[in-house]
């Protein structure tokens, strides 16, 4: 808990999500914020900035931006977004053990400061990352979630809204299963206004959302053409942020480590979860047809490849 009483989240990494995350969190006057970079200057510039902007946007949120640990003791939630993105010629093994050893280092860093935290992991490749800051953390399963399903959903959602010419807030989208191209969209739990999106759209249709949905990343990062998305994955941490500071127990897909779940054990995959104060208070089981169950099956194989070359 921070000095004004307010909660406290550190945002770790000060790039686009990071800082677009730290925005979303201190403009809605959920939490103080510490910004939290390697780059010297740069969490202190963004911090500043978005600490000036307050007295417009009307809120009394502190924003701070730290090269060290010291300023986000006691914090409430850790955000971590630090990492490299993918550059060309190398491989997504290079990827995933250069991001493993940053994940380590800050987890370790922050968690000594902040043992009671709530970890929310968004660095890629997602699902292993959580692996490495649970076994850098310690921490119970309870306590280290990672964002993907609710950004998957977002963008299902978005696109199922768009196809039928209504609003986004009458859709719901299920999406299950790894951060990637084996992530599990379930249209017959898909609804628009209670009413199954099967019912509504026809299957070639359908199966396109649906694709476009797995490609969602790829496709920002097609018209960018540097850099990646932040505005969807910051408000889709914001949303997991909230439900926990403020116990609303909203039922999110997230990244969780399962125990017999779904038929897995011992792995990161995205499921629904209801969150609330003390992070994952229960995973929500739905039963799956037979095909969809090997969708996961196959998607959750994909999470254990990455994980076993951790060697964790």
């Amino acid at each position: 808990m921070s000095r004004g009483g307010r909660p406290k989240v550190t945002v770790i990494g000060a790039g686009n999500v990071g800082a677009t995350t730290a925005q979303r969190i201190a403009e809605a006057g959920l939490a103080d914020v510490v910004l939290v970079d390697i780059v010297e200057g740069l969490p202190q510039g963004k911090g500043l900035d978005l600490a000036e902007a307050a007295p417009v946007v009307g809120h009394d949120s502190g924003v701070v931006g730290s090269n060290g640990y010291e300023e986000s003791a006691g914090s409430d939630i850790v955000v971590v977004t630090s990492g490299l993105a993918r550059q060309p010629g190398m491989s997504r093994d290079d990827l995933l053990m250069k991001n493993a050893a940053i994940v380590r280092s800050v987890v370790e860093q922050a968690t000594a400061v902040s043992p009671g935290a709530i970890l929310v992991i968004v660095t890629n490749p997602l699902d292993a990352m959580c692996h490495v800051a649970m076994a850098a953390s310690g921490f119970p399963r309870e306590r280290v979630l990672g964002m993907a399903g609710v950004l998957d959903s977002a963008r299902f959602r978005t696109f199922i809204a768009q196809e039928l010419g209504v609003s986004v807030t009458d859709t719901h989208a299920f999406v299950l299963g790894g951060h990637g191209d084996t992530m599990v969209p379930l249209p017959r739990y898909s609804t628009v206004a209670g009413i199954p999106i099967t019912e509504l759209l026809p299957k070639e249709r359908i199966d396109a959302l649906v694709e476009r949905t797995r490609t969602g990343g790829a496709e920002v990062v097609a018209l960018l053409k540097t850099g990646s998305a932040f505005y969807a994955p910051a408000a889709a941490v914001f949303e997991m942020v909230e439900s926990i500071l403020l116990d609303r127990k909203r039922v999110l897909p997230c990244a969780v480590r399962l125990a017999g779940e779904y038929g897995v054990d011992g792995l990161f995959v995205g499921v629904p979860v209801v969150l609330g104060r003390a992070g994952m208070e229960r995973v929500v089981e739905v039963a799956l047809t037979d095909e969809e169950r090997e969708a996961f099956a196959a998607s959750a194989g994909a999470v254990r490849e990455l994980v076993e070359k951790l060697e964790l």
